[in-house]
């Protein structure tokens, strides 16, 4: 296989551009050394840059630093921008969006919004998981629920395995209820931030808040 297949055209039109400017020759002779065929280098682009939807993108892995594109995705589409989800990962990868892959003790990460002071019943509902175990030495986890105006617990789900479907169906049942809240505050665990939950929150409109990195006192109803 040729070498050249590798090189990405962007690189090819630098390089032909770099011998054009360093040894004062013709391009068409700079692309004949290089091996480039020429149509590729003064071809120009005519892929709109999506200006917006980049805008958008990069607010949101501002806001939510540890969601990768698959979610990201998710949040758009509750803004009303739709596209491919192989495009929106080519835009993110050209933005350089990566999520970082992270060592040692595990830290949260939430979002920079300000979280809404509830005001009345029902606008702020707090959600974190206690665990325990049983004589037999088996560990179980329960989800509570909490309406942090009237401080009452809405709910207390205890089982082996909680994961972000089971909370959503939990959530809908107490929704039937209650009544949907404004706002859910929890902190950044895998099962709250699945794209269960990301798929619930864009079909009901609830605001889903996640508490801020070093501020465990922000979901501290629980």
């Amino acid at each position: 296989m040729s070498p050249q297949k590798n090189v990405a055209p962007g690189v090819k039109r630098e390089a032909v551009a770099h011998v054009v400017e360093i040894h004062g020759v013709s391009q068409r002779r700079a692309c004949r050394v290089l091996a480039v065929d020429r149509s590729g280098v003064r071809y120009r682009g005519v892929r709109p840059d999506d200006a917006e939807a980049r805008a958008a993108m990069k607010a949101v892995a501002a806001e939510r630093r540890r969601f990768g594109y698959r979610r990201i995705h998710v949040m758009l589409e509750r803004q009303g921008i739709v596209m491919n989800l192989k495009k929106l990962r080519r835009l993110y990868r050209e933005e350089k969006l990566q999520v970082r892959r992270r060592g040692g003790r595990k830290r949260a990460l939430g979002t920079r919004r300000p979280m809404l002071v509830p005001e009345a019943p029902n606008m702020r509902w707090s959600l974190d998981f206690v665990s325990d175990a049983l004589t037999d030495g088996r560990r179980f986890r329960v989800l509570a629920v909490v309406d942090d105006y009237s401080r009452e617990c809405l709910a207390l789900v205890a089982d082996t395995s909680l994961s972000g479907l089971r909370v959503v169906r939990e959530l809908e049942a107490l929704i039937v209820r209650r009544g949907p809240p404004a706002m859910v505050v929890s902190d950044n665990g895998s099962e709250l931030t699945s794209m269960a939950v990301l798929a619930w929150c864009q079909s009901t409109g609830v605001d889903w808040h996640y508490i801020a990195p070093g501020k465990p006192m922000q979901n501290g109803f629980v």
